[in-house]
């Protein structure tokens, strides 16, 4: 017998019920994967960070699109140092800002599941990188090419510390349970 929508939705939850019935995508999948019962107790934090971590990506490459959330909305260009416009009135973002934050949120959602660990290092590393890269170069010069700002600089700093941190730290200590 088929179980319904409202069984179904007593027994897992609503959120996860109606990630059941969406039709059936890599990213729906992974949410509903990692939002399951079927993970292993000792993993499943370290892949609700990373489906956190993405889902948080998705978040701000989107509200970077949005007028009155990014300030100088009209003057956000497609890339460069020419780009006025501000997240929150203090992060300097572009179309291929936004792009690439929308790409880290996406792959937090398809790695969630399988690859949570190297998903977290793995970004934080690369924003390592772009914090190296924002404070080498000279913010008003054509190889701003992203763009970013002091402000940015010291978020991806954040960012980067933050996500190697969780990659790292979450579950890598046995626990007694397990050794049962």
């Amino acid at each position: 017998m088929k179980n319904s929508y409202t069984d179904i939705a007593k027994r897992e939850g609503n959120l996860q019920c109606a990630l059941r019935f969406c039709p059936h995508s890599p990213l729906t999948g992974a949410i509903a994967d990692v939002l399951s019962d079927n993970m292993r107790p000792e993993t499943k934090a370290l892949h609700i960070a990373a489906l956190s971590v993405g889902l948080f990506f998705l978040l701000i490459g989107a509200l970077g699109f949005v007028p009155g959330v990014t300030a100088n909305f009209d003057d956000l260009t497609f890339a460069g140092h020419h780009s006025q416009a501000r997240l929150l009135g203090i992060f300097q973002v572009s179309v291929l800002h936004n792009l690439i934050h929308l790409a880290f949120g996406v792959a937090g959602l398809l790695l969630a599941r399988k690859a949570a660990r190297s998903y977290l290092i793995g970004c934080g590393l690369i924003y390592l990188g772009v914090w190296v890269y924002g404070i080498v170069i000279d913010h008003d010069s054509v190889a701003n090419i992203v763009p970013v700002n002091t402000a940015d600089n010291w978020l991806h700093l954040v960012f980067c510390f933050g996500m190697i941190g969780l990659g790292i730290g979450l579950n890598n200590r046995v626990t007694v349970e397990s050794e049962l």
